[in-house]
Order: C-alpha cells, then sequence, then structure tokens
C-alpha cells in the first residue's frame, strides 16, 4: 500500500479513524522510508509545540475580544498574512524529508562527539580563531570543495570562536564553534555526504547532555550542537537554516 502525503500527515495529526490508524500503521510497518517522515514531521510537530504552546494559553488582551471595525479589518489582514505563513512553512516542511535516517542519525553523533571533544577545550578549542575568519572559510571551503559560510549569530548572543578540520566518514568535516557571554557553546558541524541526497526536515537527536537538531541541504549535512533546552537549541538552528538558505 502506497501512502499518500495527505495520509501521512492526517495519521501524524491525529485525524483518521480506528480504522484508517490501523491501515497506516501497517503500510508503515512495511515502509521504513515512510516510517523515518513520520518520524521526521512528529519532531516538527514537537519543536514548534515546545515553542509557541505558551502563546496560545495567553489571556486575549479585551480589545481584541470586543474589535471596533478597524481593527477588525487588521485582524483579517494579519489572520490573512498568518495563512500564507503556514502555507509556505507547509512546503518548507514538505520539501525537508529524510533520504537516509541511518545514514544521518550517524552523521548527527559524529557531530555530538565533535562538540564533546572540542567545546571544553580552554587554550585549543579551534585551529583557527575568529580573527582570521575569511582564511578559516575559504581554507574549510577548498577542503570540503564547496563553498562555506560562518553564520553571525550575533542577535542570538554568540560570536564566533573559530573552527577547525576533522575527519569524518565521507571525507573532511568543518566545525564553526560559537560562544556566548557566560562561555557557553554552541558548534556548526558540516561534512559532505555520499550519492543522491534530498533535503531534510529539521531532525533532534540527544547524545547525554548535547543536544543536536541536523539536517541535509543539498550535498551537505549540517548539524547544530549544544548543551541547550531544545527550544533554544531550534530558534538558533533556524537563524542558520535561513542564513544559509537565504
Amino acid at each position: 500500500m502506497k501512502l499518500s502525503e495527505h495520509e501521512l500527515h492526517a495519521y501524524v495529526d491525529g485525524q483518521l479513524d480506528a480504522e484508517g490508524r490501523r491501515a497506516v500503521e501497517a503500510a508503515l510497518a512495511q515502509a521504513p522510508e515512510e516510517a523515518a517522515r513520520v518520524a521526521a514531521y512528529r519532531d516538527q510537530n514537537a519543536a514548534l509545540h515546545s515553542v509557541y504552546d505558551a502563546v496560545l494559553e495567553e489571556t486575549v488582551p479585551a480589545r481584541l475580544r470586543h474589535p471596533t471595525a478597524r481593527q477588525s479589518a487588521v485582524r483579517v489582514a494579519v489572520l490573512a498574512a498568518w495563512l500564507l505563513t503556514g502555507a509556505a512553512l507547509g512546503w518548507f516542511a514538505h520539501a525537508l524529508l529524510l533520504e537516509s535516517p541511518h545514514a544521518v542519525g550517524s552523521f548527527s553523533r559524529q557531530a555530538a562527539i565533535a562538540h564533546a571533544v572540542y567545546s571544553p577545550e580552554v587554550r585549543h578549542p579551534v585551529e583557527v580563531g575568529a580573527a582570521e575568519q575569511e582564511h578559516l572559510v575559504n581554507w574549510l571551503s577548498k577542503r570540503l570543495g564547496t563553498k562555506l559560510k560562518a553564520p553571525v549569530l550575533t542577535a542570538e548572543g554568540y560570536e564566533l570562536v573559530g573552527g577547525r578540520l576533522l575527519p569524518g566518514e565521507q571525507g573532511a568535516v568543518a566545525q564553526f564553534m560559537y560562544q556566548d557571554s557566560k562561555g557557553k557553546r554552541l558548534t556548526l558541524y558540516v561534512s559532505r555526504l555520499a550519492g543522491k541526497q534530498r533535503d531534510t526536515a529539521f531532525r533532534f537527536s540527544q547524545e547525554e547532555k548535547v543536544s543536536v537538531f541536523y539536517w541535509i541541504d543539498g550535498a551537505l549535512g549540517y548539524a547544530l550542537s549544544g548543551e541547550l533546552p531544545k527550544h533554544e537549541l531550534l530558534g538558533v538552528a533556524t537563524t542558520v537554516y535561513k542564513q544559509l538558505n537565504p
């Protein structure tokens, strides 16, 4: 049984009756790639709920409960904008589909290990410091065979410390390190991935104390790691993704 996108989303959102759920679950048991996509959709839902559920519980201001005619018009315009944004986010999620859960899961563990090894370093956390950022980016770009960027995370409270070259299962890997005013560090791990890849949704993994959001964009895999709550790391990961895909 070939499952449609509509069926997958209806299953994840709990919109199917008991018979429909059983049918989808039976099909997923025979289709590991589809099951991985369902897991990715659920991770997205959980991440969005963790960030925005608190807003849903806020008390609606009196001016919105009893709006004037002008306020009603504004609300209609805002609602239309939210609908368009929702459609765009839906397409974004649809476009970011998981290709190989096992390979990407291994990639996230490698990123977490690299973070755990280098982020505690005091004297030698990076090979090339932020003072030589242009040289660092050009060097790592040459070694990976593609143009890289070091995202700017100043608005999130993090400054670039520098970066280093690491070995990976499929060749050279770049690691950029960031630090906030309290000394807390994040690392962005970038690797080329062999074979034909499709874009993936943000996926989350936890390796002991290290949280990781990771995704694929074309031939490159990205993983943002840090000892942060999931919703905080998601916010930074979203900023990184937007800067890499303007």
